[in-house]
């Protein structure tokens, strides 16, 4: 058997993958991921909410990319599932963790809850890489980007509410997504007008948010 006969076969250059439109759509919803975490952990959750907003419109809009380009190889679209789904645990599952933490002032007793919403999501990303939809429409469970969603319409009203009841709220609001999460329930996979629905949401969202700073 010669040298060329057991190489491995041709791999691409990691960073090739960089340049491509919906992985850069992926990195532009991690880097708001990241800006959510960083100032949920300042304190200015605001700030916070603002970043992960975008950090799910860029997740939508990744998908929406992929569909519409032409020319893309299968190695492409194995990739950017794989940096899709890893974003997602950042996005969705590290930054409610964190958020929850931060709002608790870093108590112990907030540990346990976002151990579970980062497994929680660690668990339904797995689930989903393996199995998908159960049709092209159906999710088993709820989606992880619905958590943030339902979780930024309910902070609105934290102001109203005593600060310590509402980190009870908070704490058993997204003990209840993790919950639906992980369920054996149908739940529709929102696409097509519905990316215009969340684009206008997070755009007003972002203006209340940002009259909050």
């Amino acid at each position: 058997m010669t040298n060329l006969e057991t190489q491995q076969p041709h791999q691409p250059a990691m960073l090739s993958f960089a340049g491509d439109l919906p992985n850069i759509c992926s990195l532009a919803g991690l880097l708001c991921a990241m800006l959510g975490i960083y100032y949920a952990i300042l304190g200015n959750f605001s700030a916070a909410m603002i970043g992960v907003l975008w950090a799910v419109l860029f997740d939508w809009t990744d998908g929406i990319v992929a569909r519409k380009m032409k020319g893309r190889t299968d190695h492409h679209r194995a990739f950017g599932g794989q940096l899709d789904s890893l974003i997602d645990i950042v996005s969705f599952g590290v930054f409610p963790a964190i958020f929850l933490l931060s709002y608790g002032k870093f108590n112990p007793w907030f540990l346990p809850g976002a151990f579970l919403i980062v497994a929680a999501s660690a668990i339904r990303l797995s689930y989903f890489n393996i199995f998908g939809l159960i049709d092209s429409k159906t999710y088993k469970g709820l989606a992880l980007d619905n958590n943030i969603i339902i979780l930024a319409f309910v902070f609105l009203f934290e102001g109203f509410i005593d600060h310590i009841v509402f980190s009870i709220i908070l704490y058993a609001l997204l003990m209840a997504l993790l919950v639906l999460n992980l369920a054996p329930i149908r739940t529709t996979k929102f696409a097509g007008k519905w990316f215009y629905v969340l684009m206008a949401y997070s755009f007003v969202l972002t203006v209340i948010y940002g009259c909050m700073l």
